[in-house]
């Protein structure tokens, strides 16, 4: 048994589908916090479904689909707006498989949901320096420097993180 980070914000269901997952990709207990973390940072500790990019980028739900990501997985991102948050999971087991293998800290998981190829990089990485990409992303520079590390802009899942051991439950070990 371990304790699943905001696993009291979700259903039973959705815990039971988490670890599924898990287990689906050899992933540890850690990996469940992590992607929990991640998922609570990307959905505003909403874990709903349908909530949608404040910024307006059209991203959707539990790891924030873009459209692009949702047409490559077989839906739209309407589609999974009106799914439930444990149907969604169908697909955010979908979209981390290529990537699964290569998760192995709190910083992998969400380079798999932000950036990809930067999982397994080094914390110090350089994500985003000047240009549009800097400035749709600044929120994540969190010493204000125009640079975005991967550290940094995992900071705030790790805060995520952090948080979510408040609202843990109980569930079987992976």
């Amino acid at each position: 048994m371990f304790n699943l980070c905001w696993g009291q914000k979700v259903s039973p269901e959705f815990r039971n589908r988490v670890l599924q997952i898990a287990r689906k990709f050899k992933w540890t207990n850690d990996h469940c916090n992590w992607l929990m973390a991640a998922m609570a940072f990307e959905s505003g500790e909403t874990f709903s479904p349908s909530i949608r990019n404040a910024a307006g980028s059209g991203a959707t739900g539990l790891i924030q689909f873009m459209p692009s990501t949702a047409k490559g997985l077989g839906t739209t991102t309407t589609e999974l707006a009106k799914m439930t948050a444990v149907d969604q999971l169908f697909y955010v087991e979908q979209y981390f498989k290529p990537y699964a293998t290569r998760i192995h800290s709190l910083s992998d998981m969400y380079m798999a949901i932000l950036l990809p190829k930067y999982i397994g990089q080094p914390e110090e990485s350089v994500l985003f320096s000047g240009g549009i990409a800097y400035r749709q992303n600044s929120g994540l520079d969190t010493d204000r420097d125009g640079v975005v590390t991967k550290l940094e802009a995992a900071s705030k899942v790790t805060e995520k993180f952090m948080k979510g051991y408040a609202f843990t439950e109980l569930v079987q070990d992976v």
